[in-house]
Formats: structure tokens, C-alpha cells, sequence
């Protein structure tokens, strides 16, 4: 008790020999902190708490930065070794926002003293990933795995389900060790956590180019959307009362995603026949009941999509004479265009169709689409120009195939794709006696660059 005291009394004295060194009275600091006039009184004479929005109120009004006195803030949390659930999390909050680490440490081995407070860090993990603070919110979650001791709670599961999201960026190799941690767990997640989970693993292994795992999400993703249709379906016929099922996207999404994703992902492995057997699945939702405003527009999405993909799993089956009708498609629905193109050019790649109009009409949309830098974008851009140094060098044009395969060569290596970039490697080799000077340093400084 003595120790809590004197750490707070020399928190209010460092406020105290700041008011003094400004020579503020205590109405004059009120005004400048927006502090009540009697709080603060109470607050110096050690009869009220202070909050941490009060603390760094009075650190701006005396120009010092943000975490000014955090160090010497903590017991504030803890009376007669209570813990304040209020002031710890808003405590942790704002230590986790401006990266003050040790304070953390500091305020969580306390709390760990007693296993009930583990949930106090879960909320705190919940409140900064809510907010989009989900890098922050790591260190929180980890704790709450380390220290739960039930494996099979909803806290733990959700805890490794929200590290998984977060964890997730432009580093691959980080991604694909986030889906291994969190792939045992996706089961024992509540329902509407389960729709997310596998929407976003399906998601995340697309990016990697796992297919057969893509596949393996969807089927799963497919089956459990609808069990839990009918379950909400027969919920509402029963004259049960139950709220909106708590998930990020329409139910209708993931019963068509679930289509959608196994059909792409067996486009990608070259299985178009059997993809276009999943269009069927989304290309007309109306029948799903529980539509709202929402869930019919979704539905009218996914119609636009099956329509661009029956389209596309004709064009790389061979069936060229669909060309036209799919560009006046096309000009319908210009959000379809990117993915259009690299359908086209693939299918031109493929069947030998001269597109030449086709890439001049798009000049300028090809152009902002080589302009996009996230990693979906750069993954389609080098599928895009993989299959026009393919069709360049069918067509006898040297010269620009070779600028594509640079190209290639390059956005394999942002991509960190092994395979792909010593494809590149090896086409570029088999055709260095036609490339200029300018084409072979170009190639030196990705290589040097790629072996550093």
C-alpha cells in the first residue's frame, strides 16, 4: 500500500512541478486541460483517480509527448491491488496505440497474478482489432493463448482466428505460417466466426496459389453456409425470436462464395470444364430466403460474375466465338474489365486469336492496371503479361516479348515466386541474342538484385 501511494503521489508531483515551472494555478490549468475544475482539485489531492485521457490531456497543455509519466501511471489501474477494468483497458489501449511496450509488460504480469484477468487482455485485443488496430492487437491475443488454459474456449479459438487476420500482409512466407497455426482451430470457432474463418483462409491460400487448399475451404465453406440456412430458416418457421447473425458479410455471400472460389480455383489448375460446373451454384441466389436490401444485392453481384465467368471457362476451353459478345459484356460492366482482359489474353495466348484492337481499345485501362501495387493485382498483371510475351512471341514480335519477360521477371520477384521467376530466367536466356543492350542490363540488375 505504501509503494502504490508513493508512486502515486510522484505522479501527482511531476503534474505539480510542471504547473509550477508554468506558473498555472489550478483554474488556469482546468481551462487549458478541459479538466473539471474539482476533479482536478481531487486528482492532486489523491482523492480521485486520474484517467488516461486526463494524463495526456495535461501532457499536451505542457508540451510534452505522448506516454509522458505512463511509467509512473500504472498503479492508477490497481486499488488495494483491485484491478480498475475501465482504467487498465483504456490504459493498454493507448499504451498499444503509441507503442509504449514496457508499459505493457508491466501492467500484464500484474494482471496475470490472477487467470480470471485474462479476460480483460481479450477485450483489450478485441477493442484495438475492431478499431483497425490489428497489428496492435497481436501482443494481446498472443497473451491470451499463452495463458489459456482451455484450448477448446471461445476465447482461445477466437484469439488464434483474430492473430491469423492480423498477421496477414504482404509477406508471404508470414501469411502461409499464419494459415498453418490457424488451420487446426477453424472447426471450434462458433458458427458465424467459422463463415469468416474459411472465407478468409480461402482468400488467403488464393494468394498463395494453394488451389487444392482453396478448393478445400470452399466445399467447406459451402457446406457449413448452408446448415447454417437451414438452421435460421427453421429457427423463423418455429416462430423463434433471434437477432441477425453476427457476421462480417451477408449469409447469402458465403454459400455463393463457396461456388465461386471452388470454381477459380479449379480455373487456375486448368480444369475449365469442371469449373463452369460451379457457375451454376451462385448465378441465381434469388431463391435464398432471409434477403434483405443487402442480400439482393449481393445476389445481383454474384449473376454478374457467374455471367463473366461462363464467358471466361468458354474463351480458355477454345470457344473464340464468344469473343464479341463477351466485350459487348465487357462494355456493360466495366468493373469486369481487368479480370476480362486477362481472360482475353490468355485465350489469345492459347488459340492463336489476333487481339491487337482489343489491347488498343484497353490501352488506357491496361495501363492504370499495370499501375496497381497490392498483391492481387500484381499477381494478375504478371498472369497478364506471361500470356502477351506468349502471344508476342507467336506473333514474331521479339523484341516486345522480350520487355514483357523483364517485366515478368520483376513482378515474380516482388511476388517472391520462385517458380515463376526462374521460368523468367530461363526464357530470357533462350532468347539473349535478340535482346539489346539496354534488355540485358535491365536483366543483370533483377538478377543482381534477386541474389543480394
Amino acid at each position: 500500500m505504501a509503494l502504490q501511494e508513493n508512486l502515486q503521489s510522484s505522479l501527482r508531483l511531476e503534474i505539480e512541478r510542471k504547473q509550477r515551472q508554468y506558473g498555472y494555478t489550478l483554474s488556469k490549468l482546468s481551462k487549458l486541460s478541459g479538466i473539471n475544475h474539482g476533479h482536478l482539485s481531487d486528482i492532486f489531492r489523491g482523492n480521485r483517480p486520474m484517467t488516461i485521457g486526463q494524463l495526456d490531456a495535461l501532457a499536451v497543455v505542457f508540451g510534452q509527448s505522448p506516454g509522458w509519466l505512463y511509467q509512473l501511471y500504472v498503479d492508477e489501474c490497481f486499488t488495494n491491488e483491485r484491478v480498475s477494468r475501465p482504467r487498465v483497458m483504456r490504459y493498454l489501449i493507448r499504451c498499444a496505440e503509441i507503442g509504449e511496450q514496457s508499459c505493457v509488460e508491466q501492467v500484464v504480469s500484474k494482471l496475470l497474478d490472477n487467470r480470471k484477468n485474462v479476460d480483460i487482455l481479450f477485450s483489450v485485443a478485441e477493442k484495438l482489432f475492431e478499431s483497425g488496430k490489428r497489428k496492435e492487437s497481436i501482443p494481446f491475443y498472443q497473451f491470451v493463448v499463452d495463458s489459456e488454459k482451455d484450448s477448446h474456449s471461445d476465447r482461445f479459438v477466437i484469439s488464434q482466428y483474430r492473430l491469423f487476420r492480423a498477421m496477414q500482409g504482404e509477406n508471404m512466407e508470414e501469411n502461409w505460417r499464419a494459415i498453418i497455426r490457424f488451420e487446426p482451430y477453424r472447426n471450434r470457432l462458433p458458427e458465424n466466426y467459422q463463415l469468416d474463418g474459411l472465407l478468409h483462409l480461402a482468400n488467403a491460400c488464393f494468394m498463395l496459389q494453394e488451389w487444392k487448399k482453396v478448393e478445400k475451404y470452399a466445399d467447406e465453406l459451402r457446406s457449413l453456409a448452408m446448415r447454417v440456412y437451414q438452421e435460421e430458416l427453421s429457427k423463423r418457421k418455429n416462430g423463434k425470436i433471434c437477432g441477425p447473425l453476427r457476421t462480417e458479410r451477408h449469409l447469402v455471400v458465403y454459400y455463393g462464395q463457396g461456388f465461386l472460389a471452388k470454381g477459380v480455383a479449379l480455373q487456375m489448375q486448368g480444369l475449365y470444364r469442371e469449373a463452369k460446373l460451379y457457375v451454376k451454384g451462385y448465378a441465381d441466389l434469388g431463391w435464398f430466403e432471409l434477403l434483405d436490401g443487402t442480400g439482393y444485392r449481393e445476389v445481383e453481384k454474384f449473376k454478374i460474375w457467374a455471367k463473366a465467368n461462363s464467358y471466361t471457362y468458354d474463351l480458355l476451353m477454345g470457344q473464340t466465338n464468344v469473343l464479341p459478345e463477351y466485350l459487348e459484356f465487357l462494355a456493360k460492366h466495366p468493373e469486369e474489365i481487368p479480370a476480362g482482359l486477362l481472360t482475353i489474353m490468355e485465350a489469345a495466348s492459347k488459340y492463336d486469336i489476333l487481339i491487337n484492337p482489343v489491347l488498343e481499345q484497353y490501352a488506357e485501362e491496361i495501363e492504370r492496371f499495370y499501375n496497381y501495387n497490392d498483391q492481387v493485382n500484381i499477381s494478375r498483371q504478371y498472369q497478364f503479361r506471361y500470356h502477351k510475351m506468349i502471344y508476342e512471341l507467336k506473333n514474331g514480335f521479339i523484341s516486345n516479348a522480350i520487355e514483357e519477360i523483364l517485366y515478368c521477371l520483376d513482378l515474380s520477384d516482388k511476388l517472391r515466386n520462385q517458380q515463376a521467376f526462374k521460368r523468367c530466367t530461363a526464357l530470357f536466356w533462350e532468347y539473349r541474342q535478340q535482346a539489346t543492350e539496354k534488355q540485358k542490363r535491365i536483366y543483370h540488375e533483377i538478377i543482381g538484385r534477386y541474389t543480394e
